[in-house]
């Protein structure tokens, strides 16, 4: 799995090249899983001395102007640290939207982990219900955006990586609909152990923001990201599972033909 999303990403790089990436990505994993094993007894003043959000005036002046915000990133060095910080060390109430385990044990111990710190974690199946609820308090609402949306029907189609991908919507929706600003963190390695997050604006009026903009403009800035240091991004994960429907593939030339 590995060596193929690293060879369908990166087509133009020698099998070398391919290898070196590899091999540094499963250094990071291993480091990952090891951090990951720490969170569950990890105590609140060490886990800020590991994470830090080196522009928190961003999330400050929205909270000061009364205005919620959405945070996107994705699976890109260890955002498991970086989530279960957030409420800590933000003005916002945090909520992070999450794909419930299969195995409820594990599902329920993640859980218990996660929020131990002030973060609230809502399954995806909630997440209309949660932005409609929460309307009236200020919020952070936290999307992963490259996760596969294998079943939903709310997707944008684009190139990412080389590849025909599908991307989930819901930032873009619930950003429009709630004109909440929107906000790329990007994750940075300090050392082993330790991370920095690096805000930006990517939309401040999303009600304004043409269709499909948003949606855009978080998967290519993942992109950029990714291509600066692609050993850091989950290659173990199956993003490219969905592929385009004979439906959904007639619909797009009708759209280019009437376009033309």
């Amino acid at each position: 799995m590995v060596n193929t999303n690293l060879r369908n990403s990166f087509p133009n790089k020698s099998i070398r090249e391919i290898e070196v990436i590899q091999k540094a990505f499963f250094v990071h994993l291993c480091d990952m899983i090891a951090e990951s094993i720490k969170l569950f007894s990890i105590s609140l003043e060490e886990l800020q001395s590991r994470f830090k959000i080196v522009n928190t005036e961003i999330l400050d002046n929205y909270y000061r102007q009364g205005r919620s915000v959405i945070l996107v990133g994705g699976h890109y060095n260890n955002w498991e640290i970086a989530a279960m910080c957030f409420d800590s060390i933000t003005p916002h109430h945090t909520i992070g939207i999450y794909s419930p385990l299969s195995n409820k044990f594990f599902d329920r111990k993640l859980g218990l982990s996660r929020t131990k710190y002030g973060v609230e974690i809502i399954p995806k199946r909630l997440v209309s219900k949660t932005f409609s609820t929460y309307k009236d308090k200020l919020t952070m609402t936290i999307f992963g955006a490259d996760q596969s949306p294998t079943y939903s029907r709310y997707v944008h189609w684009t190139t990412f990586l080389n590849q025909e991908t599908a991307v989930h919507t819901g930032t873009e929706r619930f950003a429009v609909k709630y004109n909440y600003p929107v906000i790329f963190i990007r994750i940075n390695k300090v050392k082993r152990g330790y991370y920095e997050g690096v805000l930006e604006v990517l939309e401040e009026n999303p009600k304004n923001s043409r269709d499909g903009k948003i949606t855009n403009l978080h998967t290519k800035t993942l992109e950029k990201i990714i291509l600066e240091k692609p050993q850091y991004w989950l290659w173990s994960h199956k993003r490219w599972k969905r592929k385009k429907t004979g439906e959904e593939r007639v619909a797009e030339i009708n759209e280019k033909l009437h376009a033309a």
